[in-house]
This record gives structure tokens, C-alpha cells and sequence, in this order.
């Protein structure tokens, strides 16, 4: 069976961070492990409370995996901290993780900063490099490449841009367009849109960190990016249109409904 380890925070309302990474990689079939960075108090209204893990807990848990299961791909998403980064980073290297996928979470839907300030550079100098794709969406990669991104060919500029700070691939996802959503991948030679219909609901929580697993999964059962992507956006976008209507804020996606409508388990 194909693996896959998730190195994010943990959201206790399941819809988002290492909860709906796992949740993603089971819908899969793939088996995923976590190393958590952090935990959070939040819901689907918002986040409230952060508290990182030692670097040297994130460096333990790492070493536990990887001396004793094969890792087939890596996400990574919520890291906050400089020091927690360059632990990562260093573990990586060291254990030559493969299909590494680098989901630069920078700030909750609610407006929460879950990257502090000083860490950016840390991220950009440290794990980009080491990826096989980064998954910014427009508010990440504006502060990224500082600058303000409305419209497409914005989003292609930014793409190139990141590209240069060490990524093999980049992948600007363009949820936050008011049009058809839209997410655009540079692979260091040329430009692939990945369209699909906008989903009328408020129901989007945990949408990136689901994609950018999906990514990670399908990377781990041996597809190239060109294909992860394509696939992780079919199912990012099922998930979106079955999401739920749980919480009295933004609901979270539904990782298994096409599972769950193939055992015949929906009305």
C-alpha cells in the first residue's frame, strides 16, 4: 500500500490541517501519518487559539516515521515558526523525502496569521526549494512575490516568480477569483490551466489543505503532477459541491462522498 505523511496542525473541528489531510489520503486508498506542528483551537468560524509544538517534538516524529515506514510523499502545510521550518527542512533532506508538496499556509479564513511574520522568509528560503510542487493560493502567493494579483495572467506572473525561489512546479490556485475557478500550474517550461465550475456555497473550509493532499496522495500512487493536479481538482470540486452544512460558520468538504455514493450509503 502507498503512503503518505502529512507535517501540519491539527484543526480539533476535523475539516482542515492534519484531520482532513488523513481524511484525504484514506479517499485515496493511500496510508497516511502525521507529524503534528501545532495544535489549533478553531471551528468552522474561525480560529481562536494557536500553539506550536518543540522543534525538537516535529524532529522526533519525523525520524519515528521515516526510520521505520517508507514514505512515498509528503505534505506540508501549517509550519509557523522559523525554527520548526528549518527542522523540517533539515529531516527531509536527511531522509531524501520524495514528492514533497508545500502548502504555504499563511493565514486562516478568518483572517488568523498562522505564519508568523518572520518565518516567511524561512519558508521561502528553506522549503520551497524542496518541493516537487508549492500550492499557494492568491492571498499566499501575493505575500510571497509582494505583489497584488486580480486576474489571471496576474496569477502567471506569480507562478514564474515563485517558480525562481527553487519549486520544480508551482500551482497558484485561484479560488479567490470572482469567475469560473481557475488554478494555474508553470512547470518551468509552460503554463497549464486547470478549470472548473464556481460552487455556489460557503461551505469551503479545509479546501486547500484537502487539494493540496489529494495532490500529495495521487503523487504517492505514482502519478506526475500534471495528472495529481488534474485529479486532486475533480475531487477537491466533488467534494466542494457535496460539502456539509456543518458549524455555524464555513462548513468543511466532503472527503468521501464519492466513496460513500459507490457503497451506496446516500439517499
Amino acid at each position: 500500500m502507498k503512503t503518505a505523511l502529512t507535517i501540519a496542525g491539527s484543526d480539533c473541528s476535523g475539516g482542515a490541517g492534519i484531520q482532513a489531510d488523513l481524511k484525504t489520503f484514506s479517499a485515496h486508498g493511500v496510508f497516511g501519518m502525521s507529524v503534528i506542528t501545532a495544535i489549533t483551537a478553531q471551528n468552522t468560524q474561525g480560529v481562536s487559539a494557536v500553539e506550536n509544538l518543540s522543534a525538537e517534538m516535529v524532529s522526533k516524529q519525523i525520524e519515528a516515521i521515516f526510520t521505520d515506514i517508507e514514505v512515498d510523499a509528503v505534505k506540508i502545510g501549517m509550519v509557523s515558526e522559523t525554527k520548526i521550518i528549518k527542522t523540517i527542512a533539515e529531516n527531509l533532506k536527511k531522509y531524501q523525502a520524495q514528492n514533497v508538496v508545500v502548502d504555504p499556509v499563511m493565514i486562516s479564513k478568518s483572517g488568523f496569521d498562522l505564519l508568523q511574520p518572520e518565518a516567511k522568509e524561512a519558508l521561502i528560503s528553506h522549503l520551497l526549494p524542496l518541493a516537487e510542487v508549492v500550492t499557494p493560493n492568491i492571498p499566499e502567493a501575493e505575500v510571497i512575490v509582494g505583489m497584488k494579483i486580480d486576474t489571471v495572467e496576474d496569477m502567471e506572473k506569480a507562478a514564474l516568480l515563485i517558480h525562481k525561489m527553487g519549486p520544480k512546479k508551482v500551482l497558484v490556485k485561484g479560488g479567490h477569483l470572482t469567475e469560473d475557478a481557475i488554478d494555474v500550474l508553470y512547470d518551468g517550461k509552460k503554463i497549464t490551466h486547470y478549470t472548473s465550475e464556481r460552487i455556489n456555497t460557503k461551505n469551503t473550509h479545509g479546501t486547500g489543505c484537502t487539494l493540496s493532499s489529494a495532490i500529495t496522495a495521487n503523487l504517492a500512487k505514482g502519478a506526475n503532477v500534471e495528472e495529481g493536479v488534474r485529479e486532486a481538482k475533480e475531487y477537491i470540486t466533488t467534494a466542494i459541491r457535496h460539502s456539509l452544512a456543518l458549524g455555524k460558520g464555513y462548513g468543511p468538504t466532503n472527503h468521501f462522498y464519492s466513496l460513500y455514493q459507490k457503497a451506496g450509503m446516500l439517499d
